[in-house]
């Protein structure tokens, strides 16, 4: 079947391949040659990473998953759950459910992370903002300190250091900024983060990298203080950076951490919340971060449409389209352009991020948000950004795995499958898509010399443009229908055991010449004997 090819790199990416930016179509099949890919970036060993909110860790209000019901009319729920705890000021208390403390000590989601590993862990959120960390070992307290809105002690913060210890993790975080972190003229206290840094240290953890705040963008909306404003932004940033360097100098201060620009996430008729920009942040504080970080999602969930107005979120039938997956690349140069004006020379970091805010739509835990999330990877990986930390690890829709069951959801499998195949070197494969084929190609994990590609088949149709030079292994991804909670492998269903170790992830036999890619379905075809000389050091 032939299927037109068109050009989706930057020009300098086509440049040695003979191909100009805006190239002409193709109609004859597309022969690829592996192994003269050429490099285009190298992304962190963490390059894929997860959150777990900092409400998951102390208990408290988040998200609501969507019911069966709601899954089905999106509609709201309104079964309240127990506890007052942690809500987000001036949204429908509706909108979220209450949640005992994560068990970071589970055995199967130990065992189900330590495979994604290894990972950055971020522990942060909206909800971080207005933590107060319990520096003594006697029981939480039942009332937050005067200007905080919940407690973190030293026992579930120990989890975190434990967890991460067991599973290959990272510790990336955030530290209190609301009114009980200030000092009575308004600035930001050391002293309100100095306990939990100490803490860590002293039992034995390390946290790699910090951001300030969560989104100073959405500063209201996450606790800032009234009237807070840039010049504040960038008097607290560089008396933390400050403190940063005396009580924990090897963590990496990842900054401004901005979301909501680049593309419109509320419909223009939408109630504004108050907004300062990332730019005017990065003006005020000067060059203090060693990483500039961003979050991204696409646009805000259906679960929050009621109070934005029906135009807020989107559908299943964009889930798998070139303009939903292009509002990620838009974003990632929005802000990577203010990274060269502000701090050029500086990695950029992606977050925090998922199928949409609010905790993700109804269809954020089906196989439809897998082409999403690995067009993501794959594009934001070429571009060199060095990790993308998805939202969440296990809660709400947007979750890698079941929030009560702790079974894997289809993104888990995603991720799994790119942790295992993918590796830190990104090639460019000659095209970005060829027609409903979208493909990238890295230096395969583990072997020298190797390349796998990773193509995603947004069609219902079978496509077959490709051909390639030599036999591979090839591991699809498929799914009875697009909202699909289950997934199967080479069309066998994937299940974890019930203590969370793996099943064997069987690959089939690929000949040489015409590959064909099953309908909506999603490819790692692994080549091992390409010898491609960029990936002769893997």
């Amino acid at each position: 079947m032939s299927k037109r090819v068109h050009s989706g790199f930057v020009a300098a990416a086509f440049g040695c391949l003979g191909f100009g930016f805006g190239a002409v179509a193709l109609t004859a099949q597309v022969a690829l040659s592996p192994q003269t890919m050429p490099g285009m970036a190298r992304v962190d060993p963490r390059f894929v990473s997860y959150n777990i909110e900092a409400v998951e860790i102390t208990g408290g209000r988040f998200w609501k998953p969507y019911s069966d019901e709601v899954r089905q009319r999106l509609a709201a729920s309104v079964s309240q759950g127990p506890g007052k705890a942690n809500g987000l000021a001036g949204l429908d208390q509706n909108l979220f459910q209450y949640r005992p403390p994560i068990n970071l000590a589970n055995s199967k989601l130990r065992n189900l992370s330590a495979a994604l590993g290894p990972a950055y862990i971020r522990v942060s959120g909206t909800w971080r903002n207005t933590t107060y960390f319990q520096d003594d070992d006697a029981p939480a307290l039942q009332q937050p300190p005067a200007g905080y809105k919940g407690v973190m002690t030293r026992a579930q913060w120990k989890g975190v250091v434990d967890f991460a210890r067991a599973t290959g993790g990272a510790i990336v975080t955030s530290v209190a900024i609301g009114d009980g972190a200030r000092n009575t003229d308004g600035s930001w206290n050391p002293e309100s983060a100095r306990g939990l840094f100490e803490y860590t240290r002293h039992i034995g953890g390390h946290i790699a990298a910090a951001e300030f705040m969560n989104e100073p963008t959405y500063y209201l909306a996450g606790g800032a203080p009234r009237g807070y404003s840039a010049k504040t932004f960038a008097t607290d940033v560089r008396t933390f950076r400050a403190f940063l360097k005396e009580a924990s100098p090897q963590t990496i201060f990842l900054g401004p951490g901005s979301v909501g620009e680049g593309v419109e996430m509320t419909p223009a008729n939408a109630p504004k919340q108050p907004v300062l920009r990332a730019e005017d942040l990065l003006q005020a504080s000067g060059p203090v971060f060693d990483v500039f970080s961003y979050h991204f999602y696409g646009t805000i969930s259906h679960r929050c449409a009621a109070m934005l107005g029906p135009a807020a979120g989107t559908t299943l039938e964009q889930a798998l389209t070139s303009d939903w997956f292009a509002r990620n690349t838009a974003v990632e140069e929005f802000y990577a352009k203010l990274r060269d004006t502000y701090l050029p020379g500086k990695e950029l970091w992606l977050t925090e991020t998922g199928q949409s805010g609010c905790g993700g739509d109804a269809w954020a835990a089906t196989f439809a948000d897998s082409f999403r999330y690995l067009d993501q990877l794959g594009t934001l990986a070429q571009r060199g950004v060095k990790t993308v930390m998805h939202n969440t690890l296990a809660s709400s829709d947007y979750g890698l795995l079941d929030e009560e069951t702790f079974d894997p959801r289809p993104n888990y499998w995603a991720a799994l499958l790119w942790t295992r195949s993918m590796g830190t070197t990104a090639l460019s494969p000659g095209v970005k898509e060829t027609g409903d084929l979208h493909l990238f190609a890295h230096c395969a994990k583990g072997n020298q010399g190797g390349v796998t590609l990773l193509v995603l088949n947004t069609s219902a149709s079978t496509v077959d443009t490709l051909r390639l030079p030599v036999a591979g292994e090839v591991y699809t991804l498929t799914a009875t229908e697009l909202q699909s909670r289950n997934v199967m492998l080479n069309g066998v269903e994937l299940r974890a055991n019930a203590d969370g170790t793996l099943p064997a992830l069987t690959a089939k036999k690929t000949a040489a010449g015409q590959v064909q890619f099953a309908p909506r379905s999603i490819s790692f075809l692994l080549l091992p004997t390409v010898h491609n000389k960029n990936c002769m050091r893997q």
